[in-house]
């Protein structure tokens, strides 16, 4: 199936790190010969003392002086491992320190971005922006205040509010879905009139018609 959580990302080695490890090797191998030193010191230490209760002096005096200059080396040997522990340890400050840096670096970076966005001459131009912006619609208002009649400023008032709301849909009036009258066959030369009145239809002849024009 793989690996669900894909695969981590390499870690850059750097040449401070280099060292370090190279060090702390270094250490491990001084701390090893250490160890055999004070082990081999031990069992010389043993075999002199055997060799004075057999009457070996001379032998038993060499073995001590060997065993004093192996002390002497062990002396030198603690020293240089407190030198590349002290080593290591600096490196690995100096390390943290340059992480630290470069985080004061980044962050007084963004504060200094911040502060030029939050700057005084930058709030001042602003407010002078929107001030003249101000006095330009003012000069605009005065402009026109004396020039339109009511009937002129009603005009824009409803031109607003017909631009806001938008346009209107006219309706049309409905007409009737009912069936219209027969209309009953006339006499040549005789003309007849339809007519739609409260909700009714009614035919009548042109001369009733011509009589009842104020009707129609």
């Amino acid at each position: 199936m793989g690996n669900l959580f894909g695969k981590k990302k390499a870690t850059r080695v750097t040449e401070q790190d280099r060292a370090v490890l190279q060090l702390k090797q270094q250490r491990d191998k001084l701390k090893q010969y250490q160890k055999k030193i004070t082990l081999q010191m031990e069992k010389e230490r043993q075999l002199a003392k055997q060799l004075l209760n057999d009457g070996k002096k001379e032998k038993a005096l060499l073995l001590l002086k060997k065993k004093r200059y192996q002390n002497q080396l062990l002396d030198k040997t603690e020293n240089q491992i407190s030198n590349l522990e002290r080593m290591v340890q600096d490196i690995e400050f100096a390390q943290i320190e340059m992480k630290v840096f470069e985080g004061l670096k980044v962050g007084n970076d963004c504060l200094k971005k911040m502060h030029e966005m939050l700057s005084l001459e930058e709030v001042e131009r602003i407010m002078d922006e929107t001030h003249d912006s101000i006095e330009y619609q003012k000069q605009i208002d005065e402009m026109l205040a004396g020039s339109l009649t009511q009937e002129d400023e009603d005009a824009v008032l409803a031109e607003l509010e017909a631009i806001t709301q938008g346009e209107a849909d006219l309706e049309l009036p409905e007409v009737p879905g009912e069936e219209l009258p027969e209309v009953p066959e006339q006499e040549p030369g005789e003309c007849f009139l339809l007519l739609y009145f409260c909700g009714n239809y009614y035919t009548c002849s042109a001369q009733y018609a011509n009589v009842n024009k104020t009707f129609l």
